[in-house]
């Protein structure tokens, strides 16, 4: 059984009632289920935070007994330097996932402080970027067997 922990940051505990336009009206609890039920085989375990600190400690917890991590990180994607080097930390493929589309945003949010240490970075595709991410991340994971624990 693979573990791939989905940490998600500030504001995401809004999802399905914030900004519909951009993230949609769909509750993350609600798509982590269909996850789950897609992948029998993968263990998810949830974290959400509007707090850096809890989002870090996450990371440093899975620094073994992961097999792979998705981080929507929220707004800290463009502030935390913090949070960046917990990511680098990792010994472990990390995919960055964002809802909306960040590139079609504001300018700030074109910038992504993970864009260095991260796996890969899936975003625009509303809740199907975790579902694409996750993808990756078990293709990936499947002849580098080393990450298996």
């Amino acid at each position: 059984m693979w573990t791939i922990p989905i940490i998600n940051g500030p504001n995401l505990n809004l999802t399905g009632t914030r900004e519909l336009e951009i993230y949609g009206s769909q509750s993350f609890d609600h798509w982590l289920e269909m996850l789950k039920s897609e992948w029998n085989d993968v263990d998810f375990p949830y974290h959400q935070s509007n707090h850096e600190g809890d989002l870090i400690d996450w990371l440093h917890t899975y620094r073994s007994g992961a097999d792979a991590v998705v981080l929507n990180p929220g707004g800290l994607t463009h502030t935390s330097v913090a949070l960046r080097d917990a990511v680098a930390a990792l010994p472990v493929p990390l995919a960055e996932v964002h809802i909306s589309d960040v590139r079609r945003r504001e300018a700030f949010r074109r910038v992504s402080l993970l864009r260095d240490v991260r796996f890969i970075e899936v975003s625009g595709c509303g809740m199907a970027s975790y579902r694409i991410a996750i993808l990756r991340l078990l293709e990936y994971l499947a002849p580098h067997t080393q990450y298996r624990q």
